[in-house]
């Protein structure tokens, strides 16, 4: 039975999440063979390149400034310095350099424009180049995209209806708008969730109903799991167990077959066995290095590791897409429009962000 569809219903979804254990692996590992090589992991480096500050309010994120949680604030990295760590990365054995900033949205300017040059960098040393910097408007997709960018990552973070619990200084729209002004350009998509913030399993079917929706389906989909960190408003949620992870990968490989399905945040909390249990249900993409931009994640050495025990190979850059060309600034025919989009504020109020707010203060 061929599973690409656009059309998958909640109720599906759920009906895939809930199977018995034991016929939910071996269906999503069907169509993970099918699809893909088994033996074959892709793995990817993130990289904090502007970190704290930002002015949202994303209940699970430590780098709001709203927050009191000890996360050291710096300005924008230099390319020299991306450039020493996305070599560090390649000799590591990442195909990818993922870099984030903590903004809202990306403005035209010269922290941009430095961007561009960074993405213009590591694509020259044969590495995809992925960026995660909030929302972006067509130009500015299309502008990542002369430079060389290979993905664009914008999370949809969990279900329409559970988004509005989570953060209230943007919308769900917005984040889709995103999406849409990337795929304007020949950039590919890396769009995920997080699973245990509180929410139900039919907010985890609903997030895999957006995203299965999208056509194309996401080239990458991360799923991660709530690092709870003390001072945000999620720090005394308990950890999501490995067996919700491996149902949430699973049933992600069965929704969308083609797409790579990244095991992201918190496997600092998973065991090797369960880790190998969400590779056999379909993950194969990891983030590797000591930290995902602030929180932990395991050194990328005990991971070559767990790869030669599981007889697994690192994938080489560009087996799934082309290696974008990189146009030099001086080349370009995009210019900064200077745009200054509404994005949206809902302006609505989530009473455990407002408590962690005020928390911080009295601690401040």
């Amino acid at each position: 039975m061929d599973y690409t569809r656009y059309d998958w219903t909640k109720e599906e979804i759920l009906n895939i999440y809930n199977k018995p254990l034991m016929e939910l692996l071996y269906e999503a590992a069907t169509v993970h063979r099918k699809h893909h090589d088994p033996n074959t992991v892709q793995v990817s480096t993130l990289l904090s390149i502007k970190t704290g500050g930002c002015s949202e309010d994303c209940g699970y994120c430590p780098q709001a400034a709203r927050y009191h949680t000890d996360i050291e604030k710096n300005d924008l990295m230099s390319v020299s310095h991306v450039k020493a760590q996305a070599l560090r990365a390649k000799e590591s054995g990442s195909s990818r350099v993922c870099m984030g900033a903590a903004w809202r949205n990306v403005k035209d300017g010269p922290e941009f424009d430095q961007v561009l040059e960074m993405v213009r960098t590591i694509n020259k040393l044969d590495m995809e180049v992925c960026c995660t910097l909030g929302m972006i408007t067509e130009n500015q997709a299309k502008r990542l995209a002369e430079a060389g960018l290979y993905a664009y990552n914008h999370n949809l973070d969990t279900s329409e209806d559970y988004y509005k619990d989570v953060i209230s200084t943007r919308a769900f729209e917005d984040r889709l708008e995103t999406i849409d002004n990337v795929r304007k350009s020949n950039v590919t998509v890396c769009s995920g969730g997080i699973i245990g913030m509180g929410e139900k399993l039919e907010d985890r079917a609903g997030m895999l109903v957006a995203l299965s929706s999208l056509n194309p389906q996401p080239e990458s989909v991360p799923i991660n799991a709530l690092v709870a960190v003390e001072g945000t408003p999620m720090e005394d949620i308990e950890p999501v167990a490995i067996w919700d992870m491996v149902r949430m990968v699973a049933s992600t490989r069965i929704v969308m077959p083609e797409t790579q399905v990244r095991l992201s945040a918190g496997r600092t909390q998973m065991s090797r066995e369960g880790q190998a249990l969400c590779f056999f249900a379909g993950a194969n993409s990891i983030f590797a290095g000591d930290k995902l931009l602030t929180t932990p994640n395991p050194d990328v050495n005990e991971d070559m590791e767990m790869f030669a025990l599981l007889g697994l190979n690192n994938q080489k850059p560009f087996e799934k897409h082309a290696q974008p060309e990189t146009v030099e600034a001086l080349d370009s025919v995009l210019q900064a429009l200077g745009e200054k989009p509404k994005w949206t504020r809902p302006g609505h109020t989530i009473e455990r962000n407002e408590a962690a707010k005020v928390k911080s203060k009295i601690v401040k």
